[in-house]
């Protein structure tokens, strides 16, 4: 059995990965917005298609600089961004968020906090659509495809679960209107999008998952995300009761039925990736 030096023991490290990872990841997104941005301005298309061109080619860097940094890195096929089952992946993720988040916002229409006061045309649908699958695709990246996958690693699939829900959780911390229960909601959520990845072995379908509930909730049912501003959506919503149920100011994920559904999605998930084995131990105990 070949041993490694220190330097290569350092570089092979879950921190340095992680770090690394991290730092080349941002530096793409950073960048790749501002000269997305720049070029984007030079040209005479409007800002909706402006905002959806910039989201879809910021969104490829990202993907395509994952799959780049961790071939060379890993030296090894990159598998979480396979093509095969991505149609799968993706409808099984849009359906399992879009049926969450409705019967989230049922619960509201049920006790009379929730209405429709108007019905937009779907083009203006466009702007919130590039936002969230922006979004969705950095964020599973970051969280799921480098912080979870890596930890998972050397310490297995239920500590790395637990770290980088909660990481997701914290990273909530700063948005706007941040309350207790939203943020139980965004960790609850973060377990559910790492359970799909273990479940699935590939990002499209937390991506997926991350996409539609957000789009959901803003882009169709017209109610904020996240603490942020309102977006363009289909159905122009009024929203007025007690926070534990409409979640405030923070959207309706930050409410205490949305907490519940996304416990019971991932509990559905935990029971199949034990049905499974899909479990991994940490290294202590393989």
């Amino acid at each position: 059995m070949k041993t490694l030096t220190t330097k290569q023991k350092i570089f092979k490290s879950p921190v340095t990965k992680i770090t690394l990872a991290l730092l080349v990841f941002m530096a793409v997104v950073i960048i790749g917005q501002q000269i997305t941005s720049k070029l984007l301005a030079l040209t005479p298309l409007d800002k909706d298609y402006r905002n959806l061109l910039k989201g879809l080619l910021v969104s490829s860097a990202c993907i395509f600089s994952y799959i780049l940094f961790f071939k060379k890195y890993d030296k090894r096929i990159i598998t979480e961004f396979a093509t095969k089952g991505i149609i799968k992946n993706i409808s099984l993720g849009i359906l399992i968020s879009f049926i969450l988040q409705s019967l989230t916002i049922l619960v509201m229409y049920i006790n009379g906090y929730y209405s429709i006061a108007n019905i937009n045309p779907v083009s203006f649908i466009m702007i919130p659509f590039a936002i969230m699958f922006t979004v969705a695709i950095i964020e599973e990246i970051l969280v799921r495809g480098i912080i979870f996958r890596i930890l998972e690693e050397k310490l297995g699939s239920f500590f790395a679960l637990t770290v980088s829900s909660v990481l997701f959780g914290i990273f909530h911390l700063a948005n706007p209107h941040c309350t207790l229960l939203s943020t139980i909601c965004i960790i609850t959520a973060g377990f559910l999008f790492g359970a799909s990845f273990i479940y699935s072995r590939n990002l499209w379908l937390p991506i997926a998952l991350h996409f539609a509930w957000n789009f959901t909730q803003s882009g169709i049912y017209g109610a904020i995300t996240s603490g942020n501003e309102k977006t363009n959506s289909l159905f122009e919503s009024k929203i007025q009761g007690p926070e534990i149920i409409t979640g405030g100011e923070f959207g309706p994920e930050g409410s205490i039925q949305a907490i519940i559904f996304c416990a019971l999605g991932t509990i559905l998930f935990l029971i199949l990736i034990h049905k499974n084995n899909q479990i991994i131990k940490p290294y202590w105990k393989r």
